[in-house]
């Protein structure tokens, strides 16, 4: 393979901040991934992802949120892209039985194999990676 040729694909979106988009999100994660085994997992991390931009973040209502979908031979990366305006950084918590919310990014970090968060109170990207190859000996990237 030539050193500057690539397996990985890249896909991008930018969604307005309304409701109906996270619905958009997911159809556009579906298609991108169909046939994959991952695209159950993919669909849903990216429905969890959208809307947590859309309820807790600069994102909602007039705003907007950016999806980018990197597929590769060993890895499906999901990154959401929102526009900040929060004074913390999204992270998985522990809540008490009884809360309403919560609890998204915890499971979005036991679907995936890692969670990545960066950014600043201007917007943060959350990257969740699935690994396809996860059997016991095999490499991962």
């Amino acid at each position: 393979m030539h050193e500057y040729t690539s397996t990985a694909r890249v896909w991008g979106l930018t969604c307005p901040g309304f409701p109906e988009e996270v619905s958009r999100a997911r159809r556009w994660t579906r298609d991108i991934l169909r046939g994959s085994p991952l695209a159950d997992d993919a669909e849903l991390i990216v429905s969890e992802l959208s809307a947590n931009a859309i309820l807790h973040t600069a994102s909602g209502g007039e705003g907007s949120f950016h999806l980018a979908l990197a597929v590769s031979p060993k890895v499906v990366a999901l990154s959401v892209t929102d526009e900040g305006g929060m004074g913390t950084a999204p992270k998985v918590e522990r809540p008490s039985e009884d809360a309403v919310h919560g609890r998204g990014l915890g499971m979005v970090s036991v679907i995936a194999h890692r969670v990545v968060v960066h950014g600043s109170h201007s917007g943060y990207t959350v990257t969740a990676e699935l690994f396809t190859d996860t059997q016991p000996g095999g490499q991962l990237c």
